[in-house]
């Protein structure tokens, strides 16, 4: 234990002091693409995942949790945006992530929106994000997983592919469907997250109504497929825009929410950098924090248990995941505090998670969830 410590603070000291400057000279989507490139390579033999797995990983059966038929050996997840085509799976688990999301992925293959499309925001702990929904498509991607085993959950978040055609009800429909499908048929996956809340793309967030978004659960419920279905909800929607989306929901074969994506208000309290001019995008990172907590702890207070919660925004260590928790949320998720803090900072966590757990009397994380609203 106290080596892992040790280990881990030695890591983030290199990390913050050493590293972190260096790469922040970079353009970010370089550097996003290097870590990609690192991954593949860390998680190709054996041997690189032992030595990453001894540096990062940590575990403790208080955090373990089965959910939906899944076994998370711990609460912390990459969230969808980093590993948009599915290539860190083999790594992943080995750095101490418990699942990931890959994609956003779409009915087709997408080139995102024109460069540059990623900006950091220092001052603000956060990212401007503008890829809108780059990848190599649900086809492309479902053949070169299938068949592959995972030694974590992966969940495959969908959403439709970011063009003029798609701005369309019924094609967007179809586009969404289109995804799950080459998932479902390719036996890949082990939940699914239907993303209408990317802020990036042709046509703005329209499944974020409730009379479209019941249109789409409606063509989603007849794909055959008995995986648990989440649906990713934006930062910025009221309490009451939750509650009449969740009115729909309550309709479909839904198990769970993700709360919540970017924020497109620049004017949060949070937002300390000045942003270029012509950046467009929403925005990740600590000016999510409260509002993504508020929306979970309103949805574990009137929905209680009938829905799993997984929650992500600002979170950079073990107290800010552990407030989610309480909140509601059985699961956690991040990347913005994984780029501004270092990847050991996932082993933080849970660590972290361990000692708070205990100092509060939970014998399992599972006792935590929800535990300010009780």
């Amino acid at each position: 234990m106290i080596s892992h410590m040790v280990a881990a603070n030695f890591q983030s000291f290199l990390y913050k002091k050493l590293l972190k400057p260096i790469l922040f000279l970079f353009d970010p989507e370089q550097v996003h693409n290097l870590f990609l490139l690192i991954g593949r390579v860390l998680g190709s033999t054996p041997w690189s995942r032992l030595k990453v797995r001894i540096l990062y990983r940590y575990q403790n059966a208080v955090l373990e949790q089965n959910i939906l038929g899944m076994h998370f050996k711990n609460p912390v997840g990459l969230a969808a945006g980093f590993d948009k085509n599915g290539q860190l799976t083999n790594i992943l688990p080995d750095v101490g992530f418990g699942f990931e999301e890959i994609g956003s992925v779409t009915g087709e293959p997408c080139a995102g929106n024109p460069k540059p499309r990623l900006w950091r925001l220092p001052k603000s702990k956060a990212l401007l994000v503008n890829y809108g929904l780059k990848n190599d498509g649900a086809y492309n991607i479902a053949k070169r997983l299938s068949g592959k085993r995972f030694r974590f959950p992966v969940g495959i978040s969908i959403a439709k592919t970011n063009n003029q055609t798609t701005c369309e009800t019924p094609l967007g429909i179809a586009d969404y469907k289109k995804a799950m499908l080459a998932f479902v048929g390719a036996g890949v996956g082990d939940y699914f997250t239907v993303n209408i809340s990317c802020p990036n793309a042709f046509g703005g967030e329209p499944f974020s109504s409730p009379e479209k978004l019941d249109a789409l659960l409606t063509e989603l419920d007849a794909i055959k497929t008995t995986k648990p279905i989440f649906i990713k909800i934006a930062c910025d929607i009221t309490t009451l825009a939750m509650d009449e989306l969740r009115t729909v929901v309550d309709k479909h074969r839904v198990h769970g929410f993700v709360v919540a994506n970017l924020t497109k208000n620049r004017i949060r309290e949070k937002i300390n950098d000045d942003i270029p001019g012509k950046a467009r995008g929403g925005i990740s990172g600590k000016p999510t924090f409260a509002s993504s907590n508020a929306l979970i702890a309103h949805l574990y207070k009137t929905a209680g248990k009938k829905y799993i919660i997984i929650g992500l925004g600002g979170i950079f260590n073990a107290e800010d995941a552990y407030e989610k928790i309480k909140c509601g949320a059985s699961l956690v998720q991040l990347i913005t505090g994984m780029i501004f803090e270092g990847p050991q900072v996932i082993g933080q966590i849970n660590k972290g998670l361990v000692r708070i757990l205990k100092k509060d009397g939970f014998k399992n994380i599972a006792e935590a969830i929800g535990s300010t609203n009780l």
